[in-house]
């Protein structure tokens, strides 16, 4: 089982700490993992997005063109990334922050209120987590309990 996933937003959204979290958590359950981040020009506010490769067997390359899940939390991320799933995949996406409706029909699309469930936890900060949780609850791709392990391991 190979799932290639894209995590992207604005820099300072928690993008990169997300998908080492997510690879870390890989790691706890002895799956191959690889990380590939990638960075606007902009040190705050530009873009960012990080690929994550999470398999049973070794991987040959970090780099994610067709990604089976995908965690979108900004508008020109969505704009960038729904075309590139593959089909069948799956499109999480920041609702509270983007108001555009996906275009994919051969998706499945989760609509997440994340900034709102983080402001509803005190912690507006962590909408990247709500992000990464409810992926992780839908697709059962690791457990919560390794990504919460993961998490304390990173912070």
């Amino acid at each position: 089982m190979t799932k290639e996933i894209i995590l992207s937003g604005f820099g300072g959204q928690g993008i990169v700490s997300s998908g080492i979290i997510l690879a870390y958590a890989g790691l706890i359950e002895n799956k191959y993992v690889t990380f590939f981040p990638s960075y606007g020009a902009e040190m705050r506010g530009g873009t960012a997005n990080c690929s994550v490769v999470v398999s049973g067997e070794p991987v040959a390359s970090p780099i994610v063109a067709n990604p089976d899940i995908v965690v979108i939390m900004n508008e020109p991320s969505l704009t960038r990334f729904e075309p590139t799933i593959k089909p069948g995949g799956m499109l999480f996406y920041n609702k509270t922050l983007i108001k555009s409706q996906p275009q994919r029909k051969d998706i499945a699309v989760v609509p997440i209120e994340a900034n709102m469930i983080a402001e509803e936890l005190g912690q507006a900060r962590i909408a990247n987590m709500v992000m990464l949780g409810a992926m992780i609850k839908k697709t059962k791709l690791l457990s919560l309990e390794t990504l919460k392990k993961a998490q304390r391991k990173r912070f």
